[in-house]
């Protein structure tokens, strides 16, 4: 998995919600170009940060995570933390949430995986305590989302802010378990009572995921059928009880932090 020896040439130009459609931003994934890819040291999968060609001469930086760089876990299947990772994105969507930036599966450099727009964010506005004050609606959808979609990893430098005030998470391959797996650093609204614009959102979702209808049907080519049947459980036990759960042992909170 070594890096390529060619260089970029041409502007960089920040993709972002405000210059193209959620559609645009894919198919600039899909279509792009990838010229140059380093691997980011940190984590334990294989993950690159990866520059692409696009609308010549513009570049475009994106997060690949190729399937062949995942390592083994004794409670996850292998070789699937890159379809999680889509079907994330499209769960987001289909919530219309907007929490999980832009996320394809292509060919890369080093075999199938994962391919996710860059969020371009300040160092100090990466991580979930310095955001969550000023951000509350946005993380109490974040903390919902990591509910039903049974997040174990959402660790704080997994919430950015990118240059235009927008909240994103990012790192969703250990998601979909069938088991009750929740691990988060986004535990203060334990208790609360969910808001109702949510619950409409999970009301809407879990009835198109019981018929494979709408974006979710997309779900069935990505998960496991125990995973997606496990999804629409959750998404009803927070319908038949619209609250934020309560941490009850040092289990619910990843290590480390960050």
């Amino acid at each position: 998995m070594a890096q390529r020896e060619r260089f970029p040439v041409g502007p960089f130009f920040e993709a972002s919600l405000k210059t193209h459609s959620v559609t645009g931003l894919c198919d600039l994934l899909h279509s792009g170009q990838i010229v140059q890819h380093g691997l980011i040291p940190w984590g334990s999968n294989y993950t690159f940060l990866v520059t692409m060609e696009v609308q010549q001469p513009h570049l475009m930086l994106a997060v690949y995570k190729p399937r062949r760089g995942e390592a083994p876990l004794w409670d996850f299947p292998n070789g699937t933390l890159y379809r999680r990772e889509r079907a994330a994105f499209v769960l987001s969507e289909a919530l219309g949430w907007s929490l999980v930036p832009p996320t394809i599966i292509r060919q890369g450099p080093n075999g199938i995986g994962s391919l996710q727009l860059y969020v371009h964010h300040r160092e100090e506005e990466a991580d979930y305590f310095a955001l969550h004050e000023q951000h509350g609606p946005e993380m109490q959808a974040m903390a919902a989302f990591d509910l039903i979609s049974n997040n174990t990893d959402r660790k704080a430098g997994h919430c950015l802010r990118d240059a235009e005030g927008h909240i994103w998470g990012i790192d969703h391959g250990l998601t979909f378990h069938t088991d009750p797996k929740l691990r988060t650093v986004i535990w203060d609204f334990g208790g609360e009572r969910v808001p109702k614009r949510l619950l409409r959102d999970v009301r809407r979702v879990r009835d198109d995921l019981r018929n494979h209808c709408g974006l979710v049907g997309e779900l069935d080519d990505l998960l496991f059928p125990e995973e997606v049947d496990a999804l629409a459980y959750r998404m009803q036990a927070l319908l038949k009880r619209p609250e934020f759960p309560c941490l009850h042992t040092r289990r619910g909170v990843p290590w480390p932090f960050y």
